[in-house]
């Protein structure tokens, strides 16, 4: 994620219907009125499925992978900077994740208040794939639509 970090502070990512089954819709805002890019729209998207990626591995090596997802949802979220409107996938009883917790707990579980929470991103997914239908982009405004493709790892026999 350190090439991304230049995007980190010039460009937020909100997540407005957060990542469906197969459809995922976003939001990209970029800071001081800054024209924002396709180029800057796909690196926020593989930074997002890079730490999906990176949570799952530090959890298959024993690593922190609790901070790995804290560190992924400041850094891919905005819930420091307003509200969120995060709508995981997987989410049935607790459908909408507006707060920071309840985004940390969908990546990893482990949270009394989510109890339905199966540690989505714990997986682990080897890699994620987007298929944009669409990119609308308004100055420093981006919209996307399409699919993702999540490959789990593959078990060694």
């Amino acid at each position: 994620m350190k090439t991304f970090i230049r995007n980190l502070r010039a460009v937020k990512i909100l997540i407005i219907l957060g990542f469906a089954v197969i459809f995922t819709a976003g939001i990209v805002c970029a800071g001081q009125h800054k024209e924002i890019t396709k180029r800057e729209v796909l690196e926020a998207q593989k930074a997002w499925a890079d730490a999906l990626v990176n949570i799952g591995k530090k959890y298959m090596d024993r690593q922190d992978y609790k901070q790995a997802a804290k560190d992924a949802v400041d850094e891919l979220y905005t819930y420091q900077t307003g509200q969120v409107l995060f709508k995981p996938t997987k989410a049935s009883d607790d459908k909408f994740r507006t707060t920071r917790e309840g985004a940390i707990s969908y990546f990893i579980g482990h949270n009394k208040s989510f109890p339905e929470d199966k540690r989505f991103a714990l997986e682990p997914w080897t890699n994620v794939r987007f298929k944009n239908a669409g990119l609308y982009i308004n100055s420093n405004v981006a919209v996307v639509m399409g699919k993702y493709f999540l490959h789990p790892r593959r078990e060694m026999s």
